[in-house]
C-alpha cells in the first residue's frame, strides 16, 4: 500500500494552487495566446483543458475537506492520481493548443483515466456510517 506524508494540509494546498493557477493560465490564454490558439485552431481544446484543471482543482480541496472523516489512504490514492490527472490531461491539452503537436493529444486519454479512477477511489473512501435508530 502506499505510505506518504500526504497530510490534509499538503492536499489542500495542492488543490488551491491548481485552482490560482487555472485563473492565471484562462487569463492567459483569453488574452495573451488568444491569436495563437485562434490561429491553430485550438481554443476550444485550450477551454477544456482550463476546465477539467478547474473541476479537479476543486475535488482535490475536497479531498482535503473529507481527509479526516474518510478513509485518508483512499483519498490520497484519489489526491495523486487527481494531480496527474491535471498534469497529464490538462498539460497534454496546453502543449497540443501552442505547439499544434498532435502527439500531445494521444496522451490526454491517459490523464482522462487518472481522472477517472481517482473519482473512484474517492468514492471507495466514503465508509458507510454505523448509527442505530
Amino acid at each position: 500500500m502506499i505510505k506518504t506524508s500526504i497530510s490534509k494540509e499538503t492536499i489542500l494546498r495542492t488543490g488551491i494552487f491548481f485552482a490560482l493557477l487555472t485563473v492565471a493560465i484562462g487569463a492567459f490564454g483569453a488574452h495573451g495566446l488568444s491569436d495563437l490558439l485562434t490561429e491553430n485552431g485550438r481554443l476550444e481544446t485550450f477551454k477544456t483543458a482550463v476546465l477539467y484543471q478547474l473541476f479537479h482543482s476543486i475535488a482535490l480541496i475536497t479531498c482535503g475537506i473529507l481527509f479526516e472523516k474518510y478513509d485518508s489512504k483512499k483519498i490520497k490514492i484519489s489526491y495523486i492520481l487527481f494531480t496527474l490527472g491535471i498534469i497529464v490531461f490538462s498539460g497534454s491539452l496546453y502543449i497540443l493548443s501552442i505547439s499544434n503537436i498532435g502527439i500531445f493529444g494521444a496522451i490526454t486519454p491517459i490523464g482522462g483515466v487518472l481522472f477517472l479512477v481517482g473519482w473512484f477511489y474517492l468514492f471507495l473512501s466514503i465508509k458507510p456510517s454505523h448509527s442505530t435508530i
